[in-house]
C-alpha cells in the first residue's frame, strides 16, 4: 500500500519538526518535505507532488490562503490542503475553505487527530466535522456579499435526490449518516456524492458544502 505523502508548510520550525515526527511515526503516512512560507509551499508541491499539504494560514511572503488557491487552482490538481490554525473560529479559515482547502486542523491536535485528519482528507472525504467546520462554512456563507443565483440555478443538473444528499453533506452528515437518514445503502450515497461532485465540478465534500451554503441551497441556522 502506497503511503500518503505529506508536505508541511509553516513558518515556525518547531511546528514543522513536531508534525514531521508525529506523522512519520504513523503507519501509511510519510512526510516528504517542509515549506517555510507560501511561496516555498507552492514550489514544493510542484516538485514533490504530495497528496496532502498541512498549510499554516499566516506566513511571510505568501500567506496560506493565497498559496492554497494557487495549489488547488492548477489544472488537474489532486493535492488536498488541510489548513493549520490556532483558533477553531479563526476568521481566515472561512477564506481558506473558499480558496480550496478541504478542511482544517488545530495546531494543538493530538497525534491521533493529526493522523486521522490526514487520512480523511487524502481519501477525498474531507474534514467536515459537524461541531466546528460546519459552523465555519455557515458563518462565511452568512457574511458573504456574493450574490446568490436563481433557485433553479443553485443545483445545476442535480436530480432531486442528489440535491437532497448535497443538503445533508452541508449539514455535516457522513455517508453512513446520510444512508440512515434516506434509508438507502451507503454505496448508493457514495454514488450520489460522486455524481454531485462531477456535475458541479467540485473537488470534495467540503467544497460541496461550501457550494450549498454559498448558493443558498442550505441556509445557516442556529449560529
Amino acid at each position: 500500500m502506497t503511503a500518503i505523502r505529506v508536505l508541511i508548510a509553516d513558518d515556525q520550525m518547531m511546528v514543522r519538526q513536531g508534525f514531521t515526527v508525529l506523522l512519520n511515526a504513523e503507519p501509511g503516512i510519510e512526510v516528504v518535505g517542509q515549506a517555510v512560507d507560501g511561496v516555498d509551499a507552492v514550489e514544493k508541491v510542484a516538485e514533490l507532488d504530495p497528496d496532502v499539504v498541512l498549510m499554516d494560514i499566516r506566513m511571510p511572503r505568501l500567506g496560506g490562503i493565497e498559496a492554497t488557491r494557487t495549489i488547488t487552482g492548477r489544472d488537474g490538481a489532486t493535492v488536498k490542503v488541510l489548513v493549520l490554525t490556532t483558533f477553531d473560529l479563526d476568521e481566515y479559515v472561512y477564506e481558506a475553505l473558499r480558496a480550496g482547502a478541504s478542511g482544517f486542523l488545530l495546531k494543538d491536535a493530538s497525534a491521533d487527530e493529526l493522523a486521522h485528519a490526514v487520512r480523511v482528507v487524502a481519501a477525498g472525504e474531507a474534514l467536515l466535522a459537524p461541531n466546528i467546520t460546519k459552523r465555519l462554512i455557515a458563518e462565511f456563507a452568512r457574511v458573504s456579499a456574493a450574490p446568490r443565483p436563481p433557485a433553479k440555478g443553485r443545483t445545476g443538473d442535480l436530480t432531486e435526490r442528489e440535491a437532497e444528499v448535497l443538503s445533508l453533506i452541508a449539514q455535516g452528515l457522513s455517508n453512513t449518516e446520510i444512508a440512515v437518514r434516506l434509508v438507502v445503502a451507503e454505496q448508493t450515497v457514495k454514488t450520489h456524492v460522486g455524481r454531485i461532485l462531477l456535475k458541479l465540478g467540485l473537488r470534495d465534500r467540503t467544497q460541496a458544502a461550501v457550494h450549498a451554503y454559498e448558493t443558498g441551497l442550505v441556509r445557516p441556522t442556529g449560529y
